[in-house]
């Protein structure tokens, strides 16, 4: 992509350093433009430091235990150093935070001397808007800087919410941004809430070998996510030995010397050593002047951006949490990019929600693209649908797998694919050739018609697009 040297003199300020602010710096520096990012947490922000990278890397880990807990299926067996046969796994929570951190610290400053190489300025404070064209940054070592700018970008994210009646201590009630100060497994732990982030916690832990009791406030496990992929996540949980307390919405929080109680409004307590807080997330979007020059906010405080992450106020774009649009780091990366793209006048297309590809990082993973089953049995679009179980796929009997399927929709007469659903390991991996089909429109033929290596799980894709064949 060729520098635009007609922007040369545009200066770009970013407020935030995240996915969708650093990302974006590295497009508008591509594109000629003077960068600034003003930074207040971290290069990377929490996706980086506390969030994705953290949380992904502690679940490698509690992966790899709950690989090698299905090793005797397999024939494999571990002994000790005289020879005999060893029946448990221990796990050093210890180490594993010091290299979860190291990792998230090494990755921020890998950002960082990326955005020095492109020539990205980057300053150090909380920046807020103070003006046309203006942003205002209290320094972090003290005083005031104001920076001209031709547009700005807000990247400020989010933050995990809280309640009055459960207050984190950062040691026994925790949000998922403080789990990586334990340097012991809980004896016990509660995860209250099991939207995206609490599944993903409780799955770690259980797999980590501590008994977990996951309270949710719906009908099931993960009440966003495709129902038969939930279904599979919570009959795999439970069979694991994690307690599910279903249509349970927890009161409050307290904790008692090292014991923590988490009541339920129906009067009912859990005791635990830990509890982990899955409430949701509030956007960083206070004291940023944003009422002041005209950018209008939801009742919950997400900024209100357009299809190119264009505010209400002219020359301000917005990225990522903040915003409140699929909160995931790819799509923040996205929305910056775009609004880059945008303001310097390349060639852009707008965000569009039914091609982003997720991933519930829980054992097994959940991975989704495009148009979902409730959508379709909603009337929303017509769509047909076929789902192939793993366990009939070679490989999948190879490797011990029992759990998870393929599901693929696509459109009546013309067979193009609208959306897919991938449950097992690594269906973060699994879902790109699904994506890749919604993206360029692909047709089932035209997904099955691409080879295949036998044996792959990801003959399965191919095998349910083949299912998809109509004379």
């Amino acid at each position: 992509m060729a520098a635009l040297t007609e922007h040369t003199g545009d200066h770009v300020v970013i407020i935030g350093g995240g996915p969708g602010g650093y990302e974006a710096a590295l497009v508008a520096a591509q594109l000629g433009a003077d960068v600034t990012v003003v930074d207040t947490d971290g290069l990377g922000g929490s996706a980086v430091l506390t969030d994705c990278v953290p949380s992904k890397t502690l679940i490698a880990t509690a992966e790899l235990m709950a690989e090698l807990g299905g090793a005797s299926e397999l024939g494999l067996t571990f002994t000790d150093r005289e020879g005999d046969h060893a029946s448990t796994l221990s796990v050093d929570l210890a180490r594993v935070n010091e290299r979860v951190l190291q990792l998230a610290a090494d990755q921020s400053a890998d950002i960082g001397r990326r955005l020095d190489r492109e020539g990205v300025t980057v300053v150090r404070g909380r920046g807020r808007l103070a003006g046309p064209g203006k942003v205002a940054v209290d320094l972090a070592d003290g005083g005031e800087q104001v920076i001209e700018a031709g547009a700005v970008l807000l990247a400020t994210g989010a933050a995990p919410r809280t309640l009055p009646t459960a207050r984190p201590d950062g040691e026994r009630i925790l949000t998922w941004e403080q789990v990586y100060d334990l340097t012991e497994l809980p004896e016990k732990l509660v995860v209250v809430g099991s939207g995206v982030t609490g599944a993903e916690f409780a799955s770690a832990y259980l797999s980590l070998g501590v008994p977990v009791t996951l309270v949710s406030s719906r009908d099931r496990v993960l009440p966003g996510e495709d129902a038969d992929a939930a279904l599979v996540l919570e009959e795999v949980l439970t069979r694991r030995g994690m307690e599910v307390l279903s249509q349970s919405r927890m009161e409050s929080v307290t904790r008692a010397g090292d014991e923590v109680t988490v009541t339920l409004t129906d009067g009912r307590t859990v005791t635990a050593s830990h509890c982990i807080l899955a409430l949701g997330s509030v956007p960083n979007t206070a004291d940023l002047g944003l009422e002041d020059a005209g950018v209008i906010t939801d009742e919950a405080g997400f900024v209100k951006v357009d299809r190119v992450s264009r505010t209400s106020a002219r020359g301000v774009y917005a990225a990522g949490d903040c915003t409140g649009i699929l909160m995931l780091a790819s799509v923040a990366a996205m929305q910056g990019r775009i609004a880059m793209w945008h303001f310097l006048g390349d060639a852009v297309k707008p965000l569009d929600q039914k091609k982003v590809s997720s991933n519930v990082f829980t054992a097994p993973e959940i991975a989704t693209v495009g148009w979902s089953q409730r959508a379709i049995d909603a009337g929303e679009i017509d769509a047909e649908t076929i789902a192939l179980p793993l366990a009939g796929n070679p490989r999948a009997k190879m490797q011990g797998i029992h759990d998870g399927f393929v599901k693929l929709f696509c459109r009546p007469g013309t067979g193009i694919v609208v959306g897919g659903v991938v449950v097992g390991p690594r269906a973060s991996e699994l879902i790109h050739p699904v994506s890749i089909a919604v993206a360029e429109s692909l047709t089932a033929d035209q997904l099955a018609q691409a080879f295949t290596v036998y044996p792959s799980l990801s003959g399965s894709v191919a095998e349910a697009a083949r299912r998809l064949h109509r004379v």
